[in-house]
């Protein structure tokens, strides 16, 4: 039996998780919703049998699972009309940009009680698993910290300048969209983290996103989390994490790829498959399909979500 499945917002990821969603056997994607015509006729050009609906709440009738892939403000209107209606949600993150708004938000998705659970997309990767079996193993020895450096020439990067919010300060930027993911990692592997200092920098014009980011946050027991992140200059994208062992250490690159060091040089950790981001996906769809039929699922929770967006929100703010 398949999981019949809508997808609202048809923007870039919304277009990936579709492609995902054609190739995996428990999912069919049956309803589709956007504002945008175009990207309406995209999705409807990638899954012909798939139906545009006339909105978003036509969408979310039609189906037992929704997946919300719109930008942040709008969420919290699907993620509970959905949930009142007894439909699953899979939820893009940040849950929003309020964070009052969002604790409100998985406050009422609980007491809904559907299945419900947020796309950190790493959650399923290959790198986690091998990173935490490595870390049971005692092969890392005590880790003592994480460091997070995020730079790019441009941002939104040239396959996101169609999600025009995303270089705007109300919504969007890198800290949300991609500095999340890694503190979620962080989390994940070092426990609850709690904001130390930050210092962002923004654009003379105001509506523009973050520019620079530079913070520490700190578990309970000290060890720190430290993030840099900048955006110009002629150079290619940089995404590294590295989780720092007393005797050896792990980075992930590019989201998928992880690498260990025991202070010599980085060697991959595990074989790469050929396209690690469709692993991952199709990883996600598996716990997905795990969480609705009522077993474990590594997907994060919108607990989770939520302790990331108050780091995030808390970040771009500031902290001395």
């Amino acid at each position: 039996m398949t999981h019949k499945t809508a997808i609202i917002g048809l923007g870039i990821m919304g277009r990936r998780l579709l492609d995902n969603l054609l190739v995996h056997p428990n999912f069919e994607p049956i309803a589709l919703w956007d504002p945008s015509a175009e990207a309406c006729k995209q999705a409807q050009d990638m899954a012909p049998n798939a139906a545009i609906a006339d909105s978003a709440e036509a969408a979310i009738a039609a189906a037992d699972v929704v997946y919300l892939a719109c930008p942040p403000v709008p969420r919290k209107a699907y993620a509970l009309h959905a949930a009142e209606a007894g439909k699953a949600v899979f939820l893009e993150k940040p849950l929003g940009i309020d964070t009052a708004e969002s604790r409100d938000l998985v406050d009422r998705l609980a007491a809904a009680g559907v299945p419900t659970a947020v796309n950190f997309t790493q959650a399923s990767s290959e790198g986690f698993r091998v990173l935490g079996d490595a870390i049971v193993a005692g092969k890392t020895g005590e880790l003592t910290g994480i460091d997070i450096v995020v730079t790019y020439p441009a941002w939104p990067r040239a396959w996101q300048v169609d999600a025009d919010w995303l270089r705007f300060r109300a919504e969007g930027g890198y800290t949300r969209e991609v500095i999340s993911h890694f503190l979620f990692l962080s989390e994940r592997f070092l426990g609850p983290l709690a904001l130390v200092w930050a210092r962002p920098s923004y654009p003379a014009d105001p509506a523009l996103c973050e520019s620079e980011i530079l913070a520490r946050l700190e578990t309970a027991d000290g060890k720190p989390v430290t993030v840099l992140g900048s955006v110009g200059g002629a150079q290619p994208d940089r995404q590294e994490v590295t989780v720092k062992g007393a005797k050896r250490s792990y980075r992930f690159t590019e989201f998928y790829q992880l690498w260990t060091s025991d202070g010599g040089e980085w060697d991959a950790a595990y074989d790469f498959p050929a396209d690690p981001r469709r692993a991952s996906l199709q990883g996600q769809l598996d716990n997905l399909d795990a969480l609705l039929t009522g077993k474990p699922s590594k997907l994060a929770t919108p607990d989770e979500a939520l302790r990331v967006q108050v780091l995030v929100e808390g970040m771009l703010a500031g902290k001395s």
